[in-house]
């Protein structure tokens, strides 16, 4: 959005947020601000915006607490840079750390939860028709790099999409340097996250020393990245509706023909079980489903995640027959442990001597010599308890999930690990106590993640 080369960058930038229909004429845009540099660009531009496109505009502002003082001065700088310009000024806050610790997150997963969730009731108080987020071309680089480093398929390698709901990202085409340029220019301050220079966080580290050593090789570097995201992101885009004019035209809410459904191309069809089945489906499931359909077998069937597919003569029938259990698999070291009825895997590794511990939802290092005979992955059963780590307390798994209003189908399908003890972790809550280790540490590193998929 709003780039500062010329009448036909800016254009451009004008018709991308065009484009993705931006601005509400006669609505209100919610505007996320932290008091950063890219924040207080995007607040400025949409207030010079707001007269011409008929919209009003209102800032939100989320105090994560995570940083003491320069949390609340960070607070403090958008409320009076509001109050100063008559800009309606609306202020959330929470615990971000013991969120976390309850949750059994990371920091960085328990903020976002937290600050769009503020966001999302806030535009619903103050009835704003869109959210806007100050996501740049950079965080969009950084965003791709991630992905495909996670063999990500094409719909990742997009980066952020432009709109997601009612949130807009309007400056997915304007650089920092462009950023920066602009509030000097115009005399705007902002405010530093201290934070932004750590390493520890994964994408800190890839914008203070990849992104740098990939403009080495190329200074043109986010130019570049843009004009890729927005040429993927248009190749995405009509995928997508293939695909949805083939749900449209041939999906009855329940089954479609086998033999339609065999004969498209595969990016086309990935995409047409994805819009049926919208989460948990991995590459396997999605290969297995069109082997199904193009098969001599009249009656084969698959289970995927929350239900079974089969096929009734040249009918797929997408049924409510849910698998409500993970069968007992060992957890070895060295190797991914797939789990397909729920949609995950499972990769263990050795760490001798670890320095740095990161246990989080889905991320646990457990200490080496705490761990009893084999390592295995089941479904809890009834009776079963673990003392999670930072809890203080035992509790019943049972007593877990109907804590986190987890439903009998999804009871089912969450991760449990176990030792020859008993339960050493639940996916999405945490780490036995017993197991945790100390830095330095011998450790046994399992990663709880969605099994890999390929477009």
């Amino acid at each position: 959005m709003f780039r500062r080369k010329g009448a036909i960058a800016k254009k451009m930038d004008i018709d991308f947020c065009e484009k993705y229909d931006m601005f509400p004429k006669g609505g209100i845009i919610l505007c996320a601000v932290s008091g950063g540099k890219d924040s207080m660009y995007m607040l400025e531009k949409l207030r010079e915006l707001a007269p011409k496109y008929g919209f009003g505009l209102c800032c939100a502002h989320f105090n994560h607490r995570l940083r003491g003082e320069e949390s609340e001065r960070d607070q403090r700088f958008v409320e009076d840079w509001c109050s100063e310009r008559n800009i309606p000024c609306y202020i959330g806050s929470a615990d971000v750390s013991a969120f976390a610790e309850e949750k059994g997150m990371g920091i960085e997963e328990a903020a976002r939860v937290l600050r769009y969730g503020f966001l999302e009731q806030t535009a619903d108080e103050t009835g704003a028709n869109r959210i806007a987020t100050a996501h740049t071309a950079d965080d969009n680089a950084e965003t791709l790099i991630i992905n495909l480093s996670r063999g990500s398929g094409l719909k990742g390698l997009c980066g952020i999409p432009p709109v997601r709901g009612r949130i807009i990202r309007p400056m997915l085409q304007t650089t920092t340097a462009e950023v920066l340029r602009y509030l000097e220019e115009n005399g705007i301050p902002h405010v530093e996250d201290s934070t932004n220079e750590s390493v520890i966080y994964t994408r800190n580290r890839i914008r203070h020393k990849i992104i740098p050593e990939l403009r080495m090789l190329n200074d043109g570097l986010e130019e570049n990245i843009i004009r890729c995201t927005s040429l993927l992101r248009e190749d995405e885009e009509f995928l997508a509706s293939l695909a949805k004019n083939f749900v449209d035209e041939n999906f009855d809410g329940a089954s479609m023909s086998a033999s339609k459904f065999s004969v498209l191309a595969k990016p086309v069809s990935a995409r047409v079980l994805q819009a049926i089945v919208p989460s948990g489906l991995s590459y396997v499931h999605i290969e297995t489903i069109r082997a199904i359909a193009g098969g001599s077998d009249c009656h084969a069937y698959a289970d995927i995640p929350g239900m079974r597919v089969r096929r009734d003569y040249d009918r797929l029938i997408f049924g409510a027959e849910e698998i409500s259990e993970i069968t007992k698999r060992e957890i070895k070291v060295g190797a991914i442990t797939p789990i397909p009825e729920a949609g995950f895997e499972i990769s263990c590794e050795f760490i001798k001597n670890c320095k740095e511990i990161h246990n989080s939802f889905n991320i646990f290092f457990f200490k080496s010599d705490s761990i009893c005979d084999n390592m295995f992955v089941k479904s809890r059963s009834e009776g079963e308890s673990i003392r999670l780590n930072g809890r203080k307390c035992t509790k019943s798994l049972k007593k877990l999930f109907s804590e986190a209003k987890l439903n009998g189908v999804r009871r089912g399908l969450i991760p449990v690990l176990y030792d020859s003890k008993g339960v050493i972790a639940v996916y999405g809550f945490g780490i036995a106590e017993r197991c945790c280790p100390d830095a330095g540490d011998d450790v046994l590193k399992t990663e709880i993640r969605p099994l890999r998929t390929g477009k």
